[in-house]
Protein backbone atom coordinates (compact mmCIF):
# COMPACT_ATOMS: atom_id res chain seq x y z
CA UNK A 1 0.00 0.00 0.00
CA UNK A 2 3.00 2.42 0.83
CA UNK A 3 4.24 1.88 -2.92
CA UNK A 4 0.42 2.83 -4.49
CA UNK A 5 0.88 5.97 -2.45
CA UNK A 6 4.02 7.17 -2.88
CA UNK A 7 3.21 6.13 -6.74
CA UNK A 8 0.18 8.29 -7.10
CA UNK A 9 2.03 11.03 -4.97
CA UNK A 10 5.06 11.43 -7.59
CA UNK A 11 2.42 11.56 -10.41
CA UNK A 12 0.85 14.25 -8.74
CA UNK A 13 3.63 16.16 -7.70
CA UNK A 14 4.82 15.82 -11.55
CA UNK A 15 1.25 17.00 -12.93
CA UNK A 16 1.05 19.84 -10.25
CA UNK A 17 4.60 21.44 -11.67
CA UNK A 18 3.13 21.17 -15.14
CA UNK A 19 4.80 17.69 -15.76
CA UNK A 20 2.09 15.03 -17.35
CA UNK A 21 2.58 11.23 -15.53
CA UNK A 22 1.55 7.91 -16.37
CA UNK A 23 1.86 4.65 -14.84
CA UNK A 24 4.10 1.68 -15.64
CA UNK A 25 3.91 -1.87 -15.23
CA UNK A 26 7.04 -4.02 -14.20
CA UNK A 27 9.38 -3.80 -17.26
CA UNK A 28 9.30 -0.32 -17.50
CA UNK A 29 6.31 -0.89 -19.98
CA UNK A 30 2.77 1.55 -20.05
CA UNK A 31 -0.18 -0.39 -19.26
CA UNK A 32 -1.85 -2.31 -22.40
CA UNK A 33 -5.06 -0.54 -23.88
CA UNK A 34 -8.47 -1.87 -22.25
CA UNK A 35 -10.78 -4.00 -24.00
CA UNK A 36 -12.81 -0.97 -25.67
CA UNK A 37 -9.11 0.54 -26.96
CA UNK A 38 -7.51 -2.78 -28.16
CA UNK A 39 -5.94 -2.45 -31.53
CA UNK A 40 -7.12 1.14 -31.04
CA UNK A 41 -10.51 0.42 -32.20
CA UNK A 42 -11.65 3.76 -30.04
CA UNK A 43 -9.75 5.68 -32.59
CA UNK A 44 -6.99 6.34 -30.74
CA UNK A 45 -4.98 9.47 -28.88
CA UNK A 46 -2.89 11.12 -31.47
CA UNK A 47 -1.07 13.22 -29.70
CA UNK A 48 -1.75 15.52 -26.03
CA UNK A 49 -3.67 18.49 -26.81
CA UNK A 50 -6.32 16.98 -28.99
CA UNK A 51 -7.22 13.33 -27.81
CA UNK A 52 -9.16 12.54 -30.48
CA UNK A 53 -12.58 10.10 -30.15
CA UNK A 54 -11.23 8.37 -27.50
CA UNK A 55 -12.85 9.09 -23.90
CA UNK A 56 -11.30 5.88 -22.10
CA UNK A 57 -10.87 6.89 -18.10
CA UNK A 58 -7.85 4.22 -18.16
CA UNK A 59 -4.46 4.81 -18.49
CA UNK A 60 -4.89 3.39 -22.41
CA UNK A 61 -2.84 4.38 -25.58
CA UNK A 62 0.86 4.22 -23.71
CA UNK A 63 2.81 7.91 -23.57
CA UNK A 64 -0.92 9.15 -24.69
CA UNK A 65 -2.28 8.75 -22.06
CA UNK A 66 0.27 10.96 -19.42
CA UNK A 67 -1.97 13.77 -18.27
CA UNK A 68 -1.62 16.58 -15.57
CA UNK A 69 -5.52 16.28 -13.91
CA UNK A 70 -5.30 15.06 -10.37
CA UNK A 71 -9.22 14.26 -11.29
CA UNK A 72 -8.02 11.52 -13.84
CA UNK A 73 -5.02 11.00 -11.79
CA UNK A 74 -7.21 9.82 -8.71
CA UNK A 75 -10.14 8.42 -10.10
CA UNK A 76 -10.71 4.94 -9.73
CA UNK A 77 -9.43 3.08 -13.21
CA UNK A 78 -5.85 5.37 -12.08
CA UNK A 79 -6.23 4.13 -8.73
CA UNK A 80 -6.54 0.45 -9.92
CA UNK A 81 -3.42 1.16 -12.19
CA UNK A 82 -1.62 2.49 -9.50
CA UNK A 83 -2.03 -0.11 -7.68
CA UNK A 84 -0.33 -2.79 -10.27
CA UNK A 85 2.44 0.07 -11.04
CA UNK A 86 6.01 -0.36 -10.21
CA UNK A 87 7.15 3.25 -11.45
CA UNK A 88 5.99 6.43 -12.84
CA UNK A 89 7.25 7.59 -16.37
CA UNK A 90 6.78 11.22 -17.98
CA UNK A 91 5.96 12.54 -21.19
CA UNK A 92 8.71 15.04 -22.01
CA UNK A 93 7.10 16.61 -24.91
CA UNK A 94 4.02 17.16 -23.20
CA UNK A 95 6.15 19.12 -20.61
CA UNK A 96 7.83 20.93 -23.33
CA UNK A 97 11.20 19.17 -22.77
CA UNK A 98 13.22 16.64 -24.47
CA UNK A 99 15.39 13.56 -22.56
CA UNK A 100 18.75 12.41 -24.17
CA UNK A 101 18.42 8.45 -22.42
CA UNK A 102 22.35 7.75 -22.67
CA UNK A 103 22.39 4.02 -21.86
CA UNK A 104 26.27 3.73 -20.68
CA UNK A 105 29.67 5.40 -19.91
CA UNK A 106 30.34 5.43 -23.63
CA UNK A 107 26.90 6.83 -25.00
CA UNK A 108 27.61 9.74 -21.61
CA UNK A 109 31.59 10.34 -22.57
CA UNK A 110 30.32 11.38 -26.50
CA UNK A 111 27.65 13.56 -24.66
CA UNK A 112 30.59 15.38 -22.90
CA UNK A 113 32.32 16.32 -25.47
CA UNK A 114 29.52 16.38 -28.30
CA UNK A 115 26.43 18.40 -26.34
CA UNK A 116 26.28 21.39 -24.22
CA UNK A 117 25.97 21.01 -20.28
CA UNK A 118 22.75 20.48 -19.42
CA UNK A 119 20.45 19.47 -16.37
CA UNK A 120 21.13 15.56 -16.15
CA UNK A 121 19.52 12.75 -14.40
CA UNK A 122 20.85 9.70 -13.06
CA UNK A 123 19.88 5.86 -14.44
CA UNK A 124 20.58 2.74 -13.48
CA UNK A 125 23.35 2.67 -16.70
CA UNK A 126 23.86 6.06 -17.60
CA UNK A 127 21.75 9.25 -17.29
CA UNK A 128 19.01 11.44 -18.62
CA UNK A 129 20.21 14.55 -20.51
CA UNK A 130 17.01 17.37 -20.18
CA UNK A 131 16.98 20.07 -22.51
CA UNK A 132 14.45 22.82 -22.40
CA UNK A 133 11.99 22.73 -26.13
CA UNK A 134 10.90 19.70 -28.00
CA UNK A 135 11.29 17.78 -31.25
CA UNK A 136 10.42 14.02 -33.03
CA UNK A 137 11.73 11.08 -31.17
CA UNK A 138 14.10 8.54 -32.58
CA UNK A 139 15.83 5.70 -31.44
CA UNK A 140 19.11 4.32 -31.56
CA UNK A 141 20.29 7.50 -32.92
CA UNK A 142 23.94 6.33 -32.43
CA UNK A 143 25.29 3.38 -30.03
CA UNK A 144 23.55 3.44 -26.35
CA UNK A 145 21.37 7.49 -27.23
CA UNK A 146 17.92 7.33 -27.45
CA UNK A 147 15.87 10.77 -28.28
CA UNK A 148 12.43 10.71 -26.47
CA UNK A 149 10.38 13.93 -26.46
CA UNK A 150 7.00 14.44 -28.29
CA UNK A 151 5.26 10.70 -28.50
CA UNK A 152 7.52 8.98 -26.10
CA UNK A 153 7.52 8.40 -22.28
CA UNK A 154 10.37 8.70 -19.89
CA UNK A 155 10.90 6.54 -16.72
CA UNK A 156 10.78 9.51 -13.90
CA UNK A 157 14.30 9.44 -11.55
CA UNK A 158 13.88 12.63 -10.25
CA UNK A 159 14.54 16.05 -10.98
CA UNK A 160 17.98 15.81 -11.86
CA UNK A 161 20.95 18.70 -10.92
CA UNK A 162 22.49 21.20 -13.02
CA UNK A 163 20.94 23.92 -15.24
CA UNK A 164 18.28 23.19 -17.82
CA UNK A 165 19.61 24.60 -21.31
CA UNK A 166 17.52 25.30 -24.35
CA UNK A 167 17.34 21.97 -27.06
CA UNK A 168 20.45 22.83 -29.50
CA UNK A 169 20.56 22.01 -33.15
CA UNK A 170 23.18 19.05 -32.24
CA UNK A 171 20.41 17.31 -30.47
CA UNK A 172 17.94 18.28 -33.30
CA UNK A 173 19.93 16.83 -35.90
CA UNK A 174 19.83 13.47 -33.81
CA UNK A 175 16.18 12.72 -35.15
CA UNK A 176 17.12 13.11 -38.60
CA UNK A 177 17.21 10.48 -41.07
CA UNK A 178 18.10 11.48 -43.99
CA UNK A 179 19.31 15.21 -45.29
CA UNK A 180 17.81 17.90 -46.56
CA UNK A 181 17.95 18.54 -50.32
CA UNK A 182 20.41 20.27 -51.06
CA UNK A 183 20.89 23.95 -52.49
CA UNK A 184 23.65 23.67 -54.13
CA UNK A 185 26.09 20.65 -55.01
CA UNK A 186 30.03 21.51 -55.18
CA UNK A 187 32.04 19.01 -56.47
CA UNK A 188 34.97 19.59 -54.43
CA UNK A 189 35.91 19.18 -51.12
CA UNK A 190 36.31 22.82 -49.93
CA UNK A 191 33.28 24.55 -48.11
CA UNK A 192 32.61 27.74 -46.39
CA UNK A 193 33.97 27.88 -42.95
CA UNK A 194 33.37 31.22 -42.01
CA UNK A 195 36.39 33.13 -42.89
CA UNK A 196 38.15 32.75 -39.57
CA UNK A 197 40.85 30.26 -38.46
CA UNK A 198 43.35 29.25 -35.61
CA UNK A 199 41.92 28.25 -32.00
CA UNK A 200 38.24 28.39 -30.75
CA UNK A 201 37.23 31.01 -29.16
CA UNK A 202 35.23 29.18 -26.72
CA UNK A 203 36.68 25.51 -26.69
CA UNK A 204 39.79 24.41 -25.96
CA UNK A 205 42.04 22.87 -28.41
CA UNK A 206 41.68 19.39 -26.98
CA UNK A 207 38.07 19.69 -27.09
CA UNK A 208 38.01 20.45 -30.65
CA UNK A 209 40.37 17.72 -31.64
CA UNK A 210 38.28 15.22 -29.46
CA UNK A 211 35.25 16.13 -31.24
CA UNK A 212 36.47 15.44 -34.45
CA UNK A 213 37.99 12.20 -33.28
CA UNK A 214 35.01 11.08 -31.41
CA UNK A 215 33.05 12.34 -34.83
CA UNK A 216 35.31 10.16 -37.19
CA UNK A 217 34.15 6.58 -34.59
CA UNK A 218 30.55 7.95 -35.24
CA UNK A 219 30.70 7.64 -38.87
CA UNK A 220 33.56 4.49 -39.11
CA UNK A 221 31.09 2.71 -36.82
CA UNK A 222 28.23 2.99 -38.32
CA UNK A 223 26.62 -0.60 -39.38
CA UNK A 224 23.76 1.10 -41.29
CA UNK A 225 22.23 4.06 -42.44
CA UNK A 226 25.73 5.35 -43.15
CA UNK A 227 24.54 8.39 -45.51
CA UNK A 228 22.09 9.51 -42.58
CA UNK A 229 24.94 9.03 -40.11
CA UNK A 230 27.52 11.22 -42.00
CA UNK A 231 24.69 13.97 -42.46
CA UNK A 232 23.85 13.77 -38.45
CA UNK A 233 27.79 13.81 -37.61
CA UNK A 234 28.76 16.91 -40.20
CA UNK A 235 25.77 18.64 -38.59
CA UNK A 236 26.74 17.87 -35.24
CA UNK A 237 30.18 19.33 -35.70
CA UNK A 238 29.12 22.37 -37.59
CA UNK A 239 26.80 23.29 -35.11
CA UNK A 240 29.36 23.04 -32.61
CA UNK A 241 32.27 24.67 -34.09
CA UNK A 242 30.64 26.31 -37.68
CA UNK A 243 30.41 29.46 -36.00
CA UNK A 244 33.58 30.33 -34.63
CA UNK A 245 35.80 29.50 -37.47
CA UNK A 246 38.28 26.49 -35.64
CA UNK A 247 37.48 23.95 -38.76
CA UNK A 248 40.11 23.70 -40.85
CA UNK A 249 40.54 22.00 -43.96
CA UNK A 250 42.36 19.10 -42.15
CA UNK A 251 39.51 19.03 -39.84
CA UNK A 252 37.24 18.85 -42.98
CA UNK A 253 39.27 16.41 -44.85
CA UNK A 254 39.10 14.12 -42.08
CA UNK A 255 35.64 13.60 -41.86
CA UNK A 256 35.30 13.16 -45.58
CA UNK A 257 38.14 10.30 -45.66
CA UNK A 258 36.26 8.73 -42.85
CA UNK A 259 33.07 8.72 -44.61
CA UNK A 260 34.83 7.38 -47.54
CA UNK A 261 36.20 4.36 -46.26
CA UNK A 262 32.54 3.47 -45.70
CA UNK A 263 31.34 3.79 -49.06
CA UNK A 264 30.12 7.10 -49.69
CA UNK A 265 31.40 9.16 -52.56
CA UNK A 266 33.21 12.59 -52.83
CA UNK A 267 30.10 13.76 -53.80
CA UNK A 268 27.65 12.58 -51.48
CA UNK A 269 30.31 13.93 -48.69
CA UNK A 270 30.34 17.62 -50.43
CA UNK A 271 26.48 17.48 -50.69
CA UNK A 272 25.94 16.73 -46.86
CA UNK A 273 28.53 19.01 -45.75
CA UNK A 274 26.76 21.85 -47.64
CA UNK A 275 23.26 20.47 -46.66
CA UNK A 276 24.38 20.56 -42.75
CA UNK A 277 25.71 24.42 -43.63
CA UNK A 278 22.46 25.52 -45.14
CA UNK A 279 20.39 23.40 -42.33
CA UNK A 280 22.30 25.73 -39.98
CA UNK A 281 21.95 28.86 -41.40
CA UNK A 282 26.49 28.85 -42.02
Amino acid sequence: MTTTITLRDTALTLAANGVPPLPLRAGKVPFGNCRRCAKNACGGRPNMKTPGPCTCPSPCHGWAAATTDPHVLNSPQWQAAWGQAAAVAYHPGGAGLTVVDLDDAAAIAWARETLPATRTVPTTRGEHWLYEGTMPSANAVRPGVDVKSLMAYARWLGWGKGAMAALPDSVRALALTDPPAARRAPQTLSAPLGGRSGQCPHRTPVFLARGIAMAEQSITGAREAVHATVYRTFLAVLSTHGRCGCLTDTHVARLFTAAQAKGETARHCTDAWTNALTTLGL
